[in-house]
């Protein structure tokens, strides 16, 4: 739902008659929403039954996308994006479904595989784009291809999740207050990071300033409120803070990946949007796949923390090969591979790091905070990407740049994890691989 729109903005532009900054608010709106909706739909989740909230998470993704693939206005088509914006509480529920109804030894494996998917289904959405809109076929098939997509999930969601009573907790209220806080504050953040290109100094700076400020007010509600929106206990343990710290640089390392290549393929070689798709991203995506699973049995074997580490090395090699060598296509490919499949570990690795810290019950809100962290360090590493290589023909030197920026969240996401977790005595690795 991310990925799908970005390599068609300018499709989107040229269809609907407005500048390129416009349609690029099909990406904006999606990414808001997102992080909006996330961690509420994770509490609604924990609260009234995580079954029933995914379902109507999936099913505003449905909604979402019928309406932008019937409509050629840009407002519809921006209630479209946020509507599929829902999307960012699929996998925080997700999260907390497996690690309801499996052991917790299969609940771990599990966890990585579905959320190493992730990175593949980034990609995957860029390939199908490509694809779809190639030689100028109308944007719209990516939006049906969207609907077809959630409907199938829908209809699976549905007949796979067993139906649970309510949680004993069900009764208490959701934080209104908080999430309205949270929210903004996200809100504000984004926005600067987002359209850091097209605003000025002055407007930027007051958005930066009015999220932080948001943020800190949600900080001291949720510290007195009774029934918190995010439990700032459970929140500010040290593990669960590196962790999402370390999400946030990953997050900017793989939005800095995806965006490079693309501009890097289309630019110094010539590639059309097919090709860029099919040449230069499909390999990386199919190989992320691949380690999703890996990453769950790196998890099973050795635990989160050294996956993180594997991860982090392997990107860290990626993005400096990509530095070295971006003159030469299979270096790139293969690059981009590594990259890649860093992601998928590294998002494989995350959620069992949590789950060693959170109770079952909060177990989809704490996936929601790391998932938000995430979408910050992307839209971060977004704005550094498109700073840098913005024009028309980018200097060699930007794109050195950019992989050096990647290189050091690759790094600074291993430091985080090497230095800010302790390693798990030997009885408990052992205990993890005999359950």
């Amino acid at each position: 739902m991310q990925a799908l729109v970005v390599p068609a903005v300018g499709d989107i532009a040229d269809t609907l008659g407005v500048s390129d900054a416009a349609a690029g608010w099909a990406v904006t709106a999606n990414l808001l929403a997102c992080a909006v909706l996330t961690p509420l739909l994770g509490r609604l989740g924990d609260l009234r039954g995580r079954r029933v909230v995914l379902l109507w998470a999936v099913g505003l993704c449905v909604a979402g996308s019928v309406l932008a693939a019937v409509t050629s206005s840009l407002w519809v088509l921006l209630v479209a994006r946020v509507l599929q914006g829902a999307s960012g509480g699929v996998f925080p529920l997700a999260v907390g479904i497996l690690r309801a109804e499996l052991s917790p030894y299969r609940s771990m494996r599990a966890t990585a595989v579905v959320s190493g998917m992730l990175s593949f289904g980034a990609g995957l959405g860029l390939v199908l784009t490509g694809v779809l809109t190639g030689g100028g076929a109308d944007y719209h098939r990516i939006f049906w291809l969207a609907a077809g997509v959630s409907a199938a999930a829908l209809g699976a969601l549905a007949w796979a999740v067993p139906r649970r009573a309510a949680p004993a907790h069900a009764r208490e209220g959701l934080d209104v207050v908080g999430a309205a806080l949270l929210g903004g504050g996200l809100l504000g953040l984004l926005l600067a990071l987002s359209q850091a290109q097209r605003w000025g100094p002055g407007p930027i700076v007051v958005s930066v300033l009015a999220g932080l400020a948001l943020l800190v007010a949600w900080a001291a509600w949720e510290r007195h409120t009774p029934a918190p929106l995010v439990d700032p206990v459970t929140m500010g343990r040290r593990p669960v803070v590196v962790t999402n710290l370390a999400g946030l640089f990953v997050g900017l390392a793989n939005f800095g990946c995806v965006l490079s290549v693309t501009r890097l393929a289309q630019d110094n070689f010539g590639a059309s949007v097919l090709t860029t798709a099919l040449v230069y991203l499909l390999p990386g995506t199919l190989c992320s796949a691949a380690a999703a699973p890996l990453g769950g049995e790196l998890v099973h074997r050795v635990g989160g923390r050294a996956t993180m580490l594997v991860a982090g090395g392997l990107g860290v090699a990626g993005y400096l090969a990509l530095a070295a060598g971006h003159s030469v296509h299979g270096v790139v490919i293969g690059a981009a591979i590594a990259v890649m499949c860093s992601i998928s570990l590294a998002y494989a690795a995350m959620p069992a790091l949590l789950a060693a810290e959170v109770p079952g019950a909060q177990t989809a809100v704490a996936n929601s905070v790391n998932s938000v962290a995430r979408w910050v360090g992307g839209a971060l590493g977004s704005a550094l990407v498109v700073a840098l290589l913005s024009g028309s023909a980018p200097a060699d030197a930007a794109f050195v740049t950019v992989f050096a920026i990647g290189a050091t969240g690759c790094a600074l996401s291993t430091v985080l994890i090497a230095r800010g977790l302790t390693a798990p005595p030997a009885r408990a690795r052992s205990a993890a691989l005999h359950p």
